[in-house]
């Protein structure tokens, strides 16, 4: 008798225990899924709230969640606003002001409320997590990753050395007022001529985008880059399209900063070739990214601006009518818009020069078109209108100087 009592003592302990184990399976599952749920967004419904104002590092807990589903950008008749969509990674080392002149000291009301000193600029390896990506997952590119897969992205972006420092640009040593003076250069025709480029040399430091030719032209644009601001496309085209206007080889200055705005998929894929040092795959196949540098390719000055940094400009700064319209994934500011803004919030004084102005018609779509001449073409993808109106506002605010010929 005693030995069946101890039978069925045993059964029963073993019943209890198997239960625990079941019940605590069963709740991991239910937190898991709850927190998987909270952040998976129906086209239809209502997206939930996500705030976060500093990067979210990788966790154990964080097994649990896995990428959203793919959002594509089809299923949007305009620009699907989320409860997050104006929340942003913020960065605790931004740049303690020394100029007493600083444009961030501006008692312009409305730049003051949209601006951001402690933005996040910067993308690299440590910021992109699965928590992370079902947030940014919601934003089309290139605000975001919708329509992309966490691998492969992540995949470039783990490659993606930290900056040494957040602050893009240290005050000069020959600042006598701690003040850092900054040129952005575009590529407008109103340089044409201009005879700017001892004013624009003059500066602490110089910004320039896309086909950033110089030589010949260093008369009205001058010719030194401190910092150098592309897409993948930009560079690889600019190189092979420009090259009768005597655009060689990208800048190449001594300590020159290069920042790539990850416009695409194939701006990932770009930077997986740049970093291994080989070959790209998918739309630059075969293509070696590195030659591009002429073996002057350094890592600590390689930066890609964060997907946050540019939809903060866009919402905040830029935002365009078409995004409420059928082509809204298509618009985007323009790179030389994106480099102004990098400028404001890396230096104290901005001047910009061959950006667009109200009287474009009077002059070349770009300054170095000496001979044959084209109109400034208005693409879908940019509102040229709001840019003019940008800059002049900035301008007559004296947030920035915007060289304009009257």
């Amino acid at each position: 008798m005693q030995k069946a009592w101890g039978v069925i003592s045993l059964i029963l302990t073993c019943c209890v225990l198997l239960y625990l184990m079941l019940w605590m399976n069963l709740s991991e599952q239910f937190h898991s899924k709850t927190a998987i749920s909270a952040l998976i967004l129906s086209q239809f419904g209502t997206p939930s709230l996500y705030k976060t104002e500093k990067p979210i590092y990788s966790t154990e807990q964080e097994i649990k969640i896995t990428p959203i589903p793919v959002l594509y950008k089809k299923h949007f008749t305009k620009l699907p606003v989320w409860d997050f969509e104006d929340d942003y990674l913020r960065n605790n080392e931004a740049r303690k002001l020394t100029c007493p002149n600083s444009l961030q000291k501006t008692e312009d009301p409305k730049f003051k409320e949209a601006v951001l000193p402690d933005i996040q600029m910067w993308l690299y390896k440590g910021l992109l997590n699965t928590t992370e990506w079902n947030r940014l997952a919601h934003f089309n590119n290139p605000f975001g990753f919708m329509e992309y897969k966490y691998n492969e992205v992540k995949r470039a972006v783990d490659l993606i050395p930290k900056p040494k420092s957040s602050i893009l640009l240290p005050v000069p040593e020959s600042s006598k007022d701690g003040c850092i003076r900054c040129a952005v250069v575009g590529s407008g025709g109103i340089l044409n001529n201009s005879k700017m480029g001892k004013e624009i040399d003059s500066h602490d430091y110089i910004f320039r985008v896309n086909g950033a030719v110089t030589q010949g032209y260093e008369e009205d644009v001058g010719n030194r880059t401190s910092v150098y601001v592309h897409t993948a496309y930009s560079l690889y085209t600019n190189i092979l399209e420009l090259k009768t206007y005597g655009f060689n080889s990208i800048p190449q200055d001594e300590g020159i900063k290069y920042v790539m705005i990850p416009e695409g998929l194939r701006d990932f894929e770009w930077i997986q070739g740049l970093l291994h040092g080989k070959a790209s795959n998918g739309s630059f196949k075969g293509v070696r990214p590195l030659k591009f540098f002429e073996g002057k390719f350094n890592e600590s000055r390689f930066y890609v601006l964060h997907p946050d940094f540019l939809r903060y400009i866009r919402n905040r700064f830029m935002p365009s009518k078409q995004m409420q319209s059928i082509h809204w994934a298509m618009y985007r500011p323009t790179n030389g818009a994106f480099a102004l803004f990098l400028a404001i919030h890396t230096c104290d004084i901005v001047d910009a020069y061959g950006f667009i102005t109200e009287d474009h018609h009077k002059y070349s779509n770009y300054y170095y078109e000496k001979l044959k001449k084209t109109n400034v073409i208005f693409f879908i993808n940019h509102d040229y209108g709001l840019e003019i109106k940008t800059w002049k506002k900035l301008h007559d605010s004296g947030i920035i100087r915007l060289f304009q010929r009257h």
